[in-house]
């Protein structure tokens, strides 16, 4: 079939760079948990204030869907080490959004009490949910291989999907509404389900499976990194300590030489 030889005709460079690329943006260090949680708390905002647009501005910043490919691109490969990888990075974001969304919802609480349409609409699972999520998710695999094609849009699509029903399900829980909660854990249970089918078709018809080595070498790198980042972190905390301890030392050598001149 025609349409099944566009999967496999993409140059081998670019699968590579496609497979780097998800193994970057989904590595598990500050940077990708601080933009998930800004992205919920936007988006918690957009749809306690029933505001479309801070929703949908709130997306753009959304990582999230890049460790849901890089498990689908795991589970292909029969990569253990990025499946767990992918599994625990999806999981502590999701945990951090809801935390994240239960926090600023009570915070608000005074100002919004009701439930919004925006918020009731994510508390609704449908199949029909399941098959944006497939679609979108097929586009942004699709993408991912072949840069000369805007991945922009279809990614957007996906994060749209994700974080909304996250950010209900810690609105759910700060207004003790297990309706809510158990409405928008389905829906997003869905979406993930249906990118994850979808990406896992077209990593296979791309041949992705050839790409072990390159996953193995990027995961390497990434650790790496994360961990000469956390080193200069370490030392700018240590640095920190010891200033604070030698202006510690100087206020109490200043407040000594001030006893002994009121004693004298």
């Amino acid at each position: 079939m025609s349409i099944i030889s566009r999967f496999k005709i993409g140059k081998e460079s670019d699968k590579e760079k496609a497979v780097e690329r998800l193994i970057t943006e989904s590595t598990p260090d500050f940077d990708f948990f601080f933009l998930v949680v800004l992205s919920v708390l936007m988006a918690s905002l957009g749809l306690l204030v029933n505001n479309v647009a801070v929703v949908i501005g709130s997306m753009l910043i959304a990582p999230i869907l890049y460790p849901i490919l890089s498990l689908s691109l795991g589970i292909v490969i029969s990569d253990s080490k990025l499946i767990y990888r992918s599994f625990f990075t999806v999981l502590k974001a999701s945990s951090l959004a809801i935390i994240a969304s239960f926090l600023i919802t009570l915070f608000f609480s005074g100002w919004h009490e009701g439930l919004t349409s925006e918020i009731l609409l994510r508390t609704e699972p449908s199949f029909i949910y399941f098959t944006i999520a497939l679609i979108a998710g097929l586009a942004v695999a699709y993408t991912l291989a072949y840069p000369t094609i805007d991945s922009t849009l279809p990614g957007i699509a996906v994060s749209v999907a994700l974080i909304p029903p996250l950010a209900v399900i810690g609105i759910g829980f700060a207004k003790l509404n297990p309706e809510v909660i158990g409405g928008s854990f389905v829906l997003f249970i869905l979406n993930i389900s249906g990118i994850i089918f979808a990406s896992l078709v077209a990593f296979s018809l791309m041949d992705f499976t050839k790409k072990r080595e390159v996953v193995k070498n990027t995961i390497q790198k990434e650790e790496r990194r994360v961990e000469t980042e956390e080193k200069k972190v370490k030392e700018v905390d240590k640095e920190a300590e010891v200033e604070k301890e030698v202006q510690k030392l100087g206020k109490e050598r200043e407040q000594e030489t001030e006893e002994k001149r009121e004693g004298n």
